[in-house]
């Protein structure tokens, strides 16, 4: 099978802009089906911007978005998570004043899937969460936070998973299980697509690394030998 077959996920030299001012240039990134890709680079170098751009959050003006063999570019995102791209933002927004329960309970009602599958799925990516049924969300930890927005977003299983900074702003422990969720989704095969700034988490998980720069992709990471050099990862940040 050669590689483009193997591709889920093809974003092919797209150009976005917030008015005049253009924030992506001829950004090329690939993401393969069962593949954990992580973006890197310093703030502002146009990492969750792309994420968005994917999501369908915001349009390239120029490029294209080919997922499963189709353009998508200016679909707008409520089609591209029916289609299965889904997509988990910065700010560790849930919807505060509702349970834990209710959460997933509008998950699972927007994707079809049965409530007790979905509730199942999360305890095993992180079992406290039985404790917290019928906590409002709100009362969370910001990593308690995100693992709820992950679980939510695997609900109906998407083909893809788009992730923003998922440890930003964690104590060292809750980022370890953060990791740890994510090691097991790299188990299962979610393909996954990851802006994260923690070189710790990324050098352990990664099968490929995008650095960014200035609304640039300036080097693409395979080698594991490379992937692993935290240090030569620091140059970028």
């Amino acid at each position: 099978m050669g590689e483009g077959s193997l591709n889920l996920l093809e974003v092919k030299g797209i150009d976005v802009a917030y008015g005049y001012a253009k924030v992506l240039h001829n950004v090329s990134v690939k993401l393969h089906q069962g593949e954990m890709v992580f973006i890197v680079g310093r703030n502002g170098a146009g990492k969750t911007t792309l994420l968005q751009t994917i999501s369908g959050l915001l349009n390239p003006t120029g490029g294209s978005i080919v997922y499963q063999g189709q353009e998508v570019q200016g679909h707008p995102p409520e089609k591209l998570a029916r289609l299965g791209i889904r997509f988990v933002a910065q700010d560790k927004k849930v919807f505060s004043h509702l349970t834990v329960k209710d959460n997933l309970e509008l998950a699972a009602y927007a994707s079809g899937e049965n409530l007790n599958q979905v509730k199942d799925r999360l305890f095993k990516l992180y079992p406290k969460f039985q404790e917290f049924l019928r906590r409002k969300a709100g009362g969370l930890s910001g990593g308690q936070r995100e693992i709820l927005l992950i679980g939510r977003a695997l609900v109906g299983n998407p083909k893809i998973l788009l992730i923003d900074e998922p440890t930003e702003g964690l104590a060292a422990v809750v980022i370890e299980e953060v990791f740890r969720i994510l090691n097991e989704m790299k188990k299962n095969k979610v393909s996954t697509l990851i802006v994260e700034q923690n070189l710790s988490t990324v050098s352990r998980l990664a099968d490929r690394i995008y650095i960014m720069k200035e609304g640039k992709i300036i080097k693409e990471m395979v080698a594991r030998e490379e992937i692993a050099n935290t240090a030569e990862l620091e140059n970028y940040l």
